[in-house]
């Protein structure tokens, strides 16, 4: 699957219907303008106040060519200028499918007239000021895109038809040989990085190693393929579980450490996951410890909990995955 990449004059919806597409196709979205901001540190009125249009259209082509080198799929807005430059539709063309959302001026007029962050709108008659670029860049909008889209409904309606077409497109197309087995997410939280240093008492000699092989193969055994992550950083584990949503997981087993106590945005993010399966993992026996973790406000976000069984809970924990995911491939 190519990028898709969504062009058209400002004000036509593209940021709105972009992220409206990413949930539905499960691919991460990138706002062309929101990265250029990031990177140079300033609104896009201070770039063109403070450097000029042609800085900010070298940053535009920049940013463009770096997709090149994105290997997963991506729904991108494109800002309204970007296809004035025949670089950077040629480059469009190469690395995605380019939709045009096609709005008239007095639609965009109705959207714009109150914006004040553009600075090229800066007009005391922005209506008029929208007719004349819009009659410039049409047949450019036209000239680069794949596909037209009508962007006068409203983004929810855009982005279905634009989903539409995207399938439509996809029928008959030859499925692309990629490992098929299931990839299960493995995700460890705060403090599991140090077992075999951190109370071997509790949780034993084998270090952290010693349990991604254990899980590696057992998950092989049972034509399962893992991916692991640990981080001791509440925020890291919430950004790569909502990764997990794009890029085809197809079960979560999650050891959160001491978050399981008490990360509600953890449990959040878990839960907004939510057809992808989850089982918690606890390798000591939480409810024959201190008080506190007895409590896990994790696990209603999952499936199932499992603890007190050390290594073998994350067998446990596979296997029931495996069912699952097995059991949904059958009946699908």
């Amino acid at each position: 699957m190519k990028h898709i990449i969504l062009v058209g004059f400002m004000g036509c919806g593209k940021t709105t219907v972009g992220r409206k597409l990413s949930i539905a196709l499960r691919c991460p979205f990138i706002d062309m303008d929101d990265e250029i901001v990031k990177y140079a540190g300033m609104s896009i009125n201070e770039i063109f106040a403070l450097k000029g249009e042609e800085y900010f259209r070298n940053l535009e082509t920049e940013m463009l060519k770096r997709l090149e080198f994105t290997e997963r799929p991506l729904v991108v807005s494109a800002g309204g200028g970007l296809v004035l430059r025949k670089e950077n539709r040629e480059i469009m063309k190469k690395i995605g499918t380019v939709f045009y959302l096609k709005a008239g001026v007095d639609e965009l007029y109705e959207r714009l007239k109150n914006d004040d962050t553009r600075p090229l709108l800066k007009s005391k008659n922005v209506r008029q000021r929208i007719e004349e670029m819009l009659h410039a860049r049409e047949h450019i909008y036209e000239e680069a895109a794949d596909i037209t889209v009508d962007a006068s409904e409203k983004p929810a309606k855009v982005a279905g038809a634009i989903q539409s077409l995207i399938k439509e497109a996809d029928k008959g197309k030859p499925e692309e040989d990629t490992d098929s087995k299931p990839a299960i997410l493995v995700i460890h939280g705060p403090n599991l990085n140090f077992l075999g240093i951190r109370e071997p008492d509790i949780y034993g000699n084998e270090d952290y190693d010693d349990l991604k092989d254990y899980i590696g193969n057992e998950a092989r055994s049972l034509g399962l393929k893992t991916v692991f992550f640990q981080s001791n950083h509440e925020g890291a584990l919430i950004d790569r579980v909502q990764e997990a949503y794009f890029d085809g997981t197809a079960g979560i087993i999650i050891n959160p450490g001491a978050y399981t106590h008490y990360s509600y945005a953890l449990h959040d993010a878990l839960a907004s996951v939510a057809d992808i399966p989850k089982i918690e993992v606890h390798l000591s026996d939480i409810t024959a410890r201190e008080g506190f973790r007895s409590k896990s406000v994790t696990k209603d976000a999952c499936i199932s909990q499992i603890y007190g069984k050390g290594f073998s809970g994350y067998k446990e924990a596979l296997s029931l995955l495996n069912d699952m995911i097995r059991g949904k491939h059958e009946r699908d």
